[in-house]
């Protein structure tokens, strides 16, 4: 079995070495930069789309955190349909992506949306169970959000204002967020999301109730409902926006209805993070792959280049052409306006295809403005490679025939 494993692993690489990874590979943190998680993070970042893949990982570490209890249960000796007879029910009639967890028939049914986890493998499931917190480690804090006072304690009848008279503004696509607008800088904002799964205890169904509570208040409720700047909403389709919360964390369910909704906390969010899967996954990802497997610039540095090659080019014009009208002798000088030439040929197709190739050559593509790092996928750094000479080649002709053609006009002293 172990041969096998590693014969897969081996077919896994290999293969990895003549295509572009999936974006389920990037999720599952099985590439590396600058196509991994943590570069697809800051180009979300940049575009203010960040919150649809922080609510994408908080949900996985949601059903991380469910699937976590069952297995508890499981191993206490008991059956969820003793620990938990209304979820029992639940599942067994709606289906549930925790089916083989909780021990369901294999032919018992399932939800109709396909859950991401079907589409991983054992290894790739391992991954994404941390891959919320080894994102967030090196630019956010591990600690939840300190709750706010009067929303703990009160319960959302629903994600609607009081007044019937105010709408506030929705946004219409997942990547057009009201209330953000995309920036060219890395601004650093608080942290919203627990990255900590606390194991001190046993998962009780109250620790399952504040993770989907936290979670409804930070990416489902509306803004300007919830009193706390660590609120923003997502764009869902009114398909699959979720209304109201009527669960608190501060008091354990005691009637039936209560009993019944607490039911459907572990596949509470299933769909909507589904939905921003595919969104991402048909939306943003490609662009992801077009600005990182093809380009190695971000745009702050793309325009700086174009600002630059822009001024070089002028001087490089105006000495030349001071050259000619003072007819400088000997005519030899003129090949040296190559030099302002190359520099500003080279800016401005930089900045043209997002791709430096100095950086390319020693093998480094920018994170944020002027910050590098290494590239280190196999396909991506030889898609980079090429891109560089035929961008190098492009600029070699360019300031040959600007060079040439300043060097073969006469002089003419005005």
């Amino acid at each position: 079995m172990d041969d096998e494993q590693k014969q897969q692993q081996e077919d896994w690489l290999n293969s990895r070495k003549n295509r572009l990874p999936s974006f389920t590979e990037v999720l599952s943190r099985r590439t590396r930069p600058p196509v991994d998680l943590f570069m697809f993070y800051l180009f979300l970042q940049r575009e203010g789309a960040e919150d649809i893949l922080d609510f994408w990982l908080d949900v996985q570490q949601h059903e991380n955190l469910c699937r976590a209890y069952f297995k508890d249960v499981r191993k206490s000796g008991r059956t969820i349909k003793e620990d938990w007879p209304q979820y029992w029910d639940y599942a067994r009639r709606r289906g549930s992506i925790y089916g083989t967890v909780v021990g369901l028939q294999p032919n018992a049914a399932k939800r109709s949306t396909a859950s991401t986890g079907e589409m991983l493998n054992d290894q790739e499931k391992n991954a994404l169970a941390t891959a919320g917190d080894e994102k967030r480690g090196g630019m956010r804090s591990t600690s939840p959000r300190p709750r706010t006072p009067g929303v703990d304690n009160a319960r959302i009848a629903s994600a609607s204002p009081t007044s019937p008279d105010y709408d506030p503004p929705r946004s219409t696509t997942p990547f057009s967020l009201s209330g953000r607008t995309p920036t060219l800088f890395n601004i650093k904002r608080a942290s919203r999301a627990p990255t900590v799964i606390p194991r001190s205890a046993a998962i009780t169904r109250m620790d399952l109730i504040a993770s989907a509570e936290r979670i409804f208040f930070r990416y489902l409720s509306p803004a300007n409902t919830v009193n706390t700047p660590e609120n923003h909403e997502i764009y869902l389709p009114p398909a699959l926006r979720i209304h109201s919360f009527p669960l608190n964390s501060n008091q354990e369910p005691k009637s039936q209805s209560d009993l019944n909704m607490m039911a459907h906390i572990p596949d509470m969010f299933h769909a909507q993070k589904e939905y921003c899967f595919r969104a991402m996954e048909q939306d943003a990802f490609p662009r992801f792959l077009r600005a990182k497997a093809f380009g190695n610039l971000t745009p702050v540095s793309a325009l700086v280049r174009l600002v630059v090659g822009l001024i070089v080019l002028w001087i490089a014009l105006a000495t030349a052409f001071s050259l000619i009208f003072l007819d400088v002798q000997p005519k030899s000088k003129r090949f040296f306006l190559f030099i302002p030439f190359t520099f500003a040929i080279l800016f401005l197709v930089s900045h043209q295809y997002e791709l430096d190739p100095v950086l390319v050559f020693f093998g480094q593509s920018e994170s944020t403005p002027f910050r590098t790092l290494t590239i280190r996928e196999p396909y991506v750094k030889k898609l980079l490679v090429g891109r560089a000479i035929w961008v190098t080649t492009l600029v070699a002709i360019c300031v040959t025939a600007l060079t040439l053609i300043f060097w073969a006009v006469p002089g003419h002293r005005l």
